[in-house]
């Protein structure tokens, strides 16, 4: 699906140079042939396995595992959490939360994902307990960020495969899809729901 998505973009290019240029020859993309692949259906995630999930990270404490917790519940994407810095985390106001913005060592991967995200359950718990082991350093979590990047997929295989042996295969993005769920069952509005995950709204399109 991903080569698809490419070979769309590449196809698009090509054929606005053949058209602007004037350009009387075609398209050798356009008929590029690429096998279906059936995507595999995310696999929905409980509220108890949420739950378990939770407590694990809480109680193991390390700092793959406060990663986990902290995107549990704020719907972040793993590169926008592992890029944290101190500066973006606000535990002083009435409601404690994140602001998240692009940095030189962290982009964000589009203009609608800068947002602020509120802090609370086991995202706020793992924050507090952060907050007390590495408060004195720049980055939240320095295994996988410093000043010259973040090494997001690190982050993603490192997790994903504490996640995949001990939670039946699933992994951090789908955290991020059952945090959309979750505010789905509690009929949260859509344009709020986009605004805390960072999605494109359906009104701006």
């Amino acid at each position: 699906s991903s080569v698809s998505r490419i070979f769309s973009s590449v196809r698009a290019v090509i054929n606005l140079s053949i058209s602007e240029s004037g350009l009387n020859c075609s398209n050798v993309f356009s008929r590029t042939f690429l096998p279906e692949v059936k995507e595999r259906k995310r696999k929905p995630i409980s509220t108890d396995d949420i739950s378990r999930i939770q407590k694990e990270c809480l109680k193991i404490s390390d700092e793959k595992r406060l990663l986990i917790a902290l995107i549990s519940d704020t719907g972040m994407r793993l590169s926008e959490a592992a890029g944290l810095a101190w500066s973006d985390v606000n535990l002083t106001h009435e409601f404690p939360h994140i602001n998240l913005v692009p940095h030189p060592w962290r982009g964000l991967k589009t203009v609608g994902s800068e947002r602020q995200i509120p802090l609370l359950g086991a995202s706020l718990e793992s924050i507090k307990i952060m907050h007390k082991q590495y408060v004195k350093t720049h980055f939240l979590f320095n295994t996988y960020t410093n000043r010259n990047g973040c090494n997001g997929n690190s982050a993603s295989a490192a997790l994903n495969k504490w996640l995949k042996k001990d939670f039946d295969g699933l992994t951090a993005h789908c955290l991020r899809h059952t945090m959309r769920d979750r505010l789905r069952a509690v009929e949260c509005p859509m344009d709020m729901i986009d605004q805390i995950g960072g999605w494109r709204s359906a009104s701006s399109i």
